[in-house]
């Protein structure tokens, strides 16, 4: 799959994730600091709200869980079945409640989520405004959002043989102004060759 696309048709992110979903863990075994690293940069606190947008095999949700505590809520989204059927055969379910859901059209509550984690989430979006937007619905004012990847665009491309192209969404002169028109302010932005993580704090 192209990562410098601007946006992906959902039927087709079904497909390539649904044939990967058994053995993508095994492909990125390495990933876990990088996670945890993230995690810890959205400042959640016990009791908060989170939403994993995109949770994949929800190699984030034991670290969120760790973050919000028992008291807090964590829920992961995703569009593909079968990542979520991994997810719970690793046993990340018990960590938070997994839900088949496009992150455009969320079955959340507006103003219900304190925090909004995505890795991998933009260059797998249909509509990036409209879906960014769909996620600021969910979160209340001041909340904060999480765009991680872990390598960064350079690293990434070069993994699939690609170049970087001027449209990239994650390139800051692209990805500030797209999360600024969808609710968003973004407040940093860290593209090095092992990790990838924008924070966004919700605006009023």
């Amino acid at each position: 799959m192209a990562n410098d696309r601007t946006h992906d048709d959902p039927t087709h992110v079904q497909e390539f994730f649904t044939a990967r979903a058994a053995d993508w863990d095994s492909r990125f075994p390495d990933d876990g600091p990088a996670y945890a690293a993230a995690v810890a940069g959205l400042g959640l606190r016990p009791g908060d709200a989170v939403l994993d947008a995109g949770c994949g095999t929800g190699r984030a949700l034991p670290f969120l869980r760790d973050a919000v505590g028992p008291g807090g809520s964590v829920l992961g989204a995703d569009l593909t079945p079968a990542m979520l059927e991994a997810a719970v055969g690793a046993g990340r379910h018990r960590a938070a409640h997994l839900l088949v859901a496009d992150v455009g059209r969320l079955p959340v509550r507006t103003g219900a989520l304190d925090a909004v984690f995505g890795a991998g989430l933009i260059s797998h979006l249909a509509r990036p405004a409209e879906d960014l937007r769909e996620l600021a619905r969910t979160v209340r004012p001041g909340g904060l959002l999480a765009l991680f990847h872990p390598v960064g665009r350079a690293a990434l491309a070069a993994r699939h043989g690609r170049q970087i192209t001027p449209d990239d969404l994650r390139a800051e002169p692209n990805l500030r102004p797209l999360l600024a028109g969808s609710g968003w302010l973004m407040t940093s932005y860290t593209d090095e060759d092992d990790r990838f993580l924008v924070l966004a704090v919700r605006k009023d």
